[in-house]
């Protein structure tokens, strides 16, 4: 077993480093099998290794998944003489137009072959076609599970995966024989807990969706019915991961996977800081503004303004503005809450009184206009290298930004990463879908040293509830700080807490 390992990284089938996935996260690991069919020894070593994993499993044919599992699927065919069935990925509208090819019966029961797994979207794509067909299938075997869902949903639709590695012993294995130093695998490991595919919830829902009370259709029948109810409920009570729940991967490691030049900037400032802290520069005047900055910069990783509160505005308080920030090492975050359509948010940007993007580093926007309102702030601020967060959720009691609205906001940053840096959020690591892709950072506003709230429905957290169980990754605090009657000082404090509910976060898992 080891052996194969260590020639699967030798022809570089398993490779470490940064890799854009299809889904546009950047890995840590990257598992390329499609080589194998250059090296006969081992793709006959990886089909006998799985071959030999399938030893209580009953099956009369087999199918690969295309592409890559087909040669191994023709080389265990070919090595073993079980017959093999091909699934065409794109049905001709001509001849046959078959989608299955190969010799079967109806009633046969099929093992489905695959490279390896990581959500098992691709497997089902297989089952599919083969169950239309009359086959039964109940089995999967692959060479590598990345261990991040793909076994649970497998499992919530009837199946049982066989699989000969899992990335984790891989990662044993390289250490072991000093190809792998531990803090690559470390990372890789932060990755996978941190990109899980599947929630526990899915295995329910996916179970009374496909077996409807009194089926009585070939691919489920009630023995089907009986065996996915059964698999869902085990799937259910597994201690697999489901994709909410949340492990902390440290600021550092969290640069790589940044595809924003602001986000990387910010995330080197904090773990260089060794701060978290965002100050809220709510203030009647610049005077007062400027001031704070000053007295708060050493602590703070990101200063936030709110400049249409001031009674003026010119260029020279932005540059003294950005003095501050040069000095004290941190970045300028101008609260604009941008709503508006493409066109309108374009000169709002760029231009006006203010030109926001001229001095503040980071901007945010809701995005109740839609994708659009995105394409116009990124045409003004990308090419200045500025950075987007979304409002995703908001401090407020009784604040509509909840639920599918949250989730609209995640699917819309991980499609445009480049200029989408994070988010202002409340509680990402609990959020059902996940907290989105590593790079992208979470911000808290509302948060002081004890729980409570204002007359106005402001809610205030803890720094620990903030960083530890709610999976954040910056405080941003205010009154705790403007209106103390030592800004600096309580700056400090803030600071300390965000810092150590970071590094008390880093062991931990929020479900």
């Amino acid at each position: 077993m080891e052996e194969l390992v260590l020639r699967l990284h030798e022809i570089e089938a398993v490779k470490f480093g940064e890799f854009k996935l299809k889904s546009g996260i950047m890995s840590p690991v990257y598992i390329d099998l499609r080589v194998i069919v250059s090296y006969p020894d081992v793709l006959r070593q990886v089909s006998e290794v799985m071959w030999s994993k399938l030893s209580d499993a009953s099956f009369e044919v087999m199918c690969g998944v295309p592409y890559t599992a087909l040669p191994i699927a023709t080389c265990m065919s070919l090595l073993h003489g079980t017959p093999m069935l091909m699934r065409r990925k794109e049905v001709k509208d001509y001849g046959t137009k078959k989608a299955i090819e190969g010799a079967f019966k109806p009633g046969q029961t099929c093992l489905i072959v695959e490279d390896l797994v990581t959500s098992g979207a691709s497997v089902m794509e297989t089952v599919e076609p083969l169950e239309k067909e009359g086959l039964k299938v109940t089995d999967v075997v692959v060479l590598i599970d990345r261990e991040q869902g793909g076994s649970a949903r497998m499992a919530s639709n009837g199946l049982k995966l066989y699989s000969a590695f899992t990335l984790s012993f891989i990662l044993e294995v390289l250490v072991k024989h000093s190809l792998v130093n531990s803090q690559v695998a470390a990372s890789v490991k932060s990755f996978i807990a941190a990109n899980q595919t599947f929630k526990q919830g899915d295995a329910a829902t996916k179970a009374s969706a496909d077996v409807p009370a009194g089926s009585t259709s070939a691919t489920v029948g009630p023995e089907a019915a009986a065996a996915a109810k059964a698999a869902a409920e085990a799937a259910c009570a597994a201690p697999m991961p489901p994709s909410y729940t949340y492990k902390r991967i440290s600021y550092d490691d969290r640069k790589r996977y940044s595809k924003n030049k602001t986000g990387r900037k910010l995330l080197d400032i904090i773990a260089r800081k060794k701060s978290n802290l965002a100050v809220a520069a709510d203030v009647a005047t610049i005077e007062e503004m400027l001031k704070i900055a000053d007295q708060v910069g050493p602590h703070i990783c990101l200063f936030k303004t709110h400049v249409d509160i001031f009674d003026h505005w010119d260029t020279s308080v932005a540059e003294k503005l950005r003095h501050l920030a040069d000095k004290h090492d941190f970045l300028i975050f101008e609260d604009r809450k941008f709503a508006d359509i493409g066109n309108t948010v374009v000169s709002q940007y760029g231009s006006g009184i203010y030109k926001i993007a001229e001095w503040s580093d980071v901007t945010n926007a809701h995005v109740i206009p839609g994708p659009g309102i995105i394409d116009g702030l990124k045409s003004v601020g990308f090419p200045k290298g500025r950075g987007l967060l979304l409002l995703a959720e908001m401090s407020t009691k009784g604040t509509l930004a909840s639920g599918q609205y949250t989730e609209a906001n995640v699917k819309m940053a991980e499609a445009n990463q480049d200029f989408v840096m994070g988010f202002i959020s409340m509680t990402p690591a609990k959020w059902a879908w996940g907290p989105g892709a590593p790079g992208l950072i979470h911000m808290t506003p509302g948060v002081q040293l004890a729980v409570g709230g204002d007359a106005m429905g402001q809610q205030y957290n803890t720094p620990e509830a903030v960083i530890g169980e709610n999976g954040s990754d910056v405080i941003i605090v205010g009154r705790g700080i403007i209106k103390a009657s030592d800004p600096a000082k309580a700056a400090a404090e803030y600071q300390s807490a965000g810092w150590q509910a970071y590094q008390d976060s880093l062991s931990q898992s929020v479900q």
